[in-house]
């Protein structure tokens, strides 16, 4: 189920309610806004003073925007709220028939539990926990139960024809290493030798050697990935300057990613296995053999914030409706969730779309104006710390690496970006000149939104100069 979207006429009524209202941007906000050639009806800007109820500029807040990856703020700030900072979620391992000098004459059941963390590396620490119990040999079958999320198949290619990008894995109960696999690139005297991490996919290799090329920009755009089949073909042309490289790739559902990620590491530990790797539920009778707790949810927050990772995040929000409203978890569950927490705390958000919690939608939308609502409530409450520190900080790390590098507001801000075609978006914090604690929310849908990056910036700078933001 997806809600409807605002009727046209409500949302156009906003539109031209903000019209006027370019004159209210400061001077500078107003000039760069210009350059940038932005109407002034596909912009909603909020900064305000942390200790105030009163924004000290409000533009176009009313508006309902699409946040693009912004949306992940309302996800993880429900998430902490409702779950705390501490939650786990666990994937539970079990055991069929008997166990006997390491060999185990059943099957190996592995059910997710919704775990967003569950990394290559922390995948191994499953399987060596496995190994502890005694279990060197399985002459079952493994069973990969993703049954506690009850959400139909989805096509990695729907949202924009980029199936294998790693952003558009799809969630399941059990994701290992967020779905994706590395492919790397090695230059050689005769050409371009990849290598699949696992290798389980013949490479039709007819990548050429650039020898040209004198830098590495958009090395990754020059070359053809696509999956027909069993095979992954490789075309165009590698840059000799790139040197080693590696690509990350969605190239199977997850539970192909799970198997193949358990052959691999079950044989790196000395493990043995003869039988095959199926999707499949847990038995009613099985042998318990462990818990394994993924991070806690305060690290988990900060992965999903600070590097946009959508399937993270999708899978964050469906844990939401579980943990409400019990049973296998599913995307209606979820909106519900969501919804109930923001009525609870008092929180109206009369334009607001769901859809995966993540951003990565044509449909979600919120309004400046609410996202200001939801990082002033945020930011009187104990979990502040915990969600303000999940965001990137400007200049230095995640996706706010690269904007304002050096300059001396690098440090003095925490940013949410969020970037679809179409939509550049920015929301929260920045410690001032002055010493004062302000959100920052600026939400652009527009058609040339891409070339915004000078306007967003001025907009950065006027919330952290010293003197108030006023119009």
């Amino acid at each position: 189920m997806r809600p409807f979207l605002l009727p046209y006429a409500f949302v156009l009524t906003l539109a031209l309610a903000g019209s006027a209202l370019a004159a209210g941007l400061p001077d500078e906000i107003e000039q760069a806004r210009l350059r940038a050639d932005l109407p002034d009806g596909n912009i909603g800007l909020v900064i305000q003073d942390l200790a105030s109820n009163t924004p000290e500029l409000a533009f176009g807040e009313q508006r309902s925007f699409n946040p693009a990856s912004v949306m992940k703020l309302l996800t993880t700030l429900a998430a902490l709220d409702r779950l705390g900072p501490a939650h786990t979620f666990k994937t539970r391992v079990s055991i069929t028939g008997s166990l006997a000098d390491g060999v185990l004459q059943g099957d190996l059941i592995l059910r997710g539990g919704g775990d967003p963390s569950l990394t290559r590396e922390r995948f191994g620490l499953l399987l060596r926990e496995v190994r502890a119990r005694g279990i060197r040999e399985i002459r079952g079958d493994v069973v990969i139960d993703n049954d506690f999320y009850a959400i139909e198949p989805a096509d990695p290619a729907a949202f924009d024809a980029a199936p294998l990008k790693p952003y558009n894995a799809v969630p399941a109960a059990l994701l290992v290493n967020f779905n994706a696999l590395p492919l790397r690139l090695k230059p050689l005297p005769d050409g371009v030798e990849p290598h699949l991490e696992p290798a389980n996919l013949a490479i039709d290799n007819q990548l050429v050697l650039d020898r040209d090329a004198t830098e590495c920009n958009d090395w990754q755009e020059r070359i053809e990935m696509a999956r027909d089949g069993d095979l992954l073909r490789l075309t165009g042309a590698y840059p000799l300057a790139c040197g080693e490289r590696a690509v990350w790739l969605n190239l199977m559902c997850p539970a192909a990613t799970a198997a193949t990620y358990f052959d691999t590491i079950w044989r790196e530990l000395g493990g043995r296995h003869d039988g095959q790797a199926r999707v499949g539920g847990t038995p009613d009778l099985v042998q318990p053999l462990f818990e394994f707790d993924s991070l806690p949810l305060a690290a988990i927050v900060r992965d999903i914030n600070k590097h946009s990772n959508n399937v993270m995040a999708k899978m964050l929000f469906l844990n939401l409706g579980a943990a409400r409203y019990g049973g296998a978890a599913n995307w209606y569950k979820s909106d519900l969730a969501v919804r109930e927490w923001l009525r609870e705390k008092g929180l109206e958000l009369p334009e607001l779309v769901l859809d995966n919690g993540s951003g990565l939608s044509r449909i979600e939308r919120i309004s400046a104006g609410s996202m200001a609502k939801l990082l002033l409530w945020a930011a009187r409450q104990p979990l502040y710390y915990e969600f303000a520190a999940s965001l990137p900080a400007l200049g230095l790390e995640g996706t706010q690496k690269k904007r304002l590098t050096g300059a001396p507001e690098a440090g003095r801000a925490w940013l949410k970006s969020g970037s679809l075609n179409g939509a550049r978006n920015l929301a929260g914090y920045v410690l001032d000149a002055a010493g004062r604690r302000k959100l920052v929310v600026l939400f652009i849908n527009h058609a040339g939104a891409a070339n915004s990056d000078g306007f967003q910036t001025e907009v950065v700078r006027r919330a952290l100069s010293a003197e108030p933001v006023m119009p």
